[in-house]
């Protein structure tokens, strides 16, 4: 076995840097929450693969039934159909909220943000989009279009799609609009509405897609009141309002889906991440009079709904119910969310705990509220030296996401705590 320092010099004889990989670690083996090198180390990795490990790694069901699949079909390349892929596209609308019953897998949660946008544009007849400041969908041009969680993303790529319009994400944390929460009046809508206004006329917007959580650009939730007043604005248009949980999705907050925590059901809803537990699927789901206007041809894909993802897929949907996840998630995170949230009374440099079930944000901060880079870092190199793999995220990536698998135990999490709580500590 090659060790350690080997593996990542050859690494850099063979990647671009633009791979960008969090960490140095050459991981040979990953079993439940944990992953191994071949030196002997191990960690827990609650950044469960980018949010995408929703049932941890090398879930033994989700192998054998991705090992059965193998032995029978591999890869159909949109020739023909199986029996694989139409059972997982079954259970995968069984899960999405209510009416949101056609879709078309794809690969990627950036290629699932493209076929949302596509749809939208082929069906409504109108071109423009609104997006969210903060918003992360994706890094190819479509999804980068809509994507403003970091200007290095969008670097020395533009021209960029036209007609799309920003407005800015209900982060109420940091309110560009400097209000509170409480008497705030919903200013974001309001700025919503004047660039319908001033910028774009209504009648020529096809779709305003959100991330109903935000994920990359801070993890935050989107305030139930402001997603509510988002869906009538929509309907009132005649706007398509697409929600991607690629992050949020598969049972993340404790919901399958992140919408079902406002009520709120988009007309489209873009899928991916968890879908199948580290095998690439992701899918754009919609309504049906929406998704049979999008005639055969008008959107393609070679190796979307590979039969092999949707075993995997099918069987994490199947863990998920039998083992009820959902309902484990949810409550052991509110244990989660209290824990931390006593310990940001005990040590300010904690300025916010947010988020639901296992995706929860850690908001670093200075004295006088600013964004604590370095804090953030200190406690994530602590963390990591001990044991425990977190990332981070957010414009200046002062906030720390708490994503550990669905399926880590209690044992788990008092560890994973400790080791961050200690962190924490030391900052003083």
């Amino acid at each position: 076995m090659k060790d350690s320092l080997d593996i990542m010099q050859r690494a850099a004889e063979v990647f671009t840097p633009a791979l960008h990989n969090y960490y140095p670690i050459p991981v040979v083996r990953g079993e439940g929450v944990s992953v191994f090198t071949s030196d002997g180390k191990s960690w827990m990795d609650f950044s469960s693969g980018l949010a995408v490990l929703a049932l941890g790694h090398n879930h033994p069901r989700v192998v054998a039934a991705a090992k059965k699949q193998m032995e029978s079909l591999i890869h159909t390349g949109g020739v023909y159909f199986n029996e694989s892929t139409v059972s997982a596209a079954e259970k995968l609308v069984s899960i999405t909220p209510p009416g949101l019953d056609r879709l078309f897998f794809s690969n990627s949660g950036a290629e699932a943000v493209e076929g949302a946008l596509k749809v939208a544009r082929y069906v409504s007849g109108r071109q423009g989009i609104l997006s969210f400041t903060r918003a992360f969908h994706g890094r190819t041009l479509g999804a980068l279009s809509v994507t403003t969680s970091a200007a290095a993303y969008r670097m020395k790529y533009h021209p960029l799609l036209p007609s799309v319009y920003q407005v800015p994400y209900p982060y109420c944390f940091r309110c560009p609009f400097r209000q509170e929460p409480d008497s705030c009046g919903l200013c974001c809508l309001q700025d919503l509405e004047d660039t319908l206004k001033y910028k774009i006329s209504a009648e020529e917007v096809a779709a305003i897609i959100i991330e109903p959580f935000l994920g990359e650009g801070g993890y935050f939730p989107a305030p139930s009141a402001f997603l509510v007043a988002l869906r009538e604005v929509c309907d009132r248009y005649g706007i398509f309002l697409v929600f991607d949980e690629v992050q949020s999705g598969m049972g993340r907050t404790g919901r399958w889906f992140a919408s079902e925590l406002s009520g709120v059901v988009p007309d489209i809803l873009a899928v991916a991440k968890g879908i199948a537990s580290g095998f690439p699927l992701s899918a754009v789901v919609a309504r049906k009079e929406i998704m049979e206007q999008w005639p055969s041809g008008a959107h393609g894909t070679t190796f979307g709904g590979n039969p092999v993802s949707c075993a995997a897929s099918s069987a994490t949907i199947d863990v998920i119910r039998e083992e009820s996840l959902l309902e484990k998630a949810f409550s052991k995170g509110f244990q989660v969310f209290e824990r931390l949230q006593r310990l940001s009374v005990k040590h300010p440099v904690i300025g916010q705990v947010r988020g639901h079930g296992f995706m929860i944000g850690i908001e670093f901060v200075l004295s006088d509220r600013a964004p604590d880079t370095a804090s953030c870092k200190k406690v994530i190199n602590y963390c990591l030296d001990n044991g425990l793999i977190l990332i981070n995220c957010g414009i200046e990536r002062n906030i720390i996401r708490f994503i550990p698998p669905l399926v880590t135990n209690d044992k788990e999490l008092d560890a994973a705590l400790t080791i961050f709580e200690e962190g924490v500590r030391r900052l003083a």
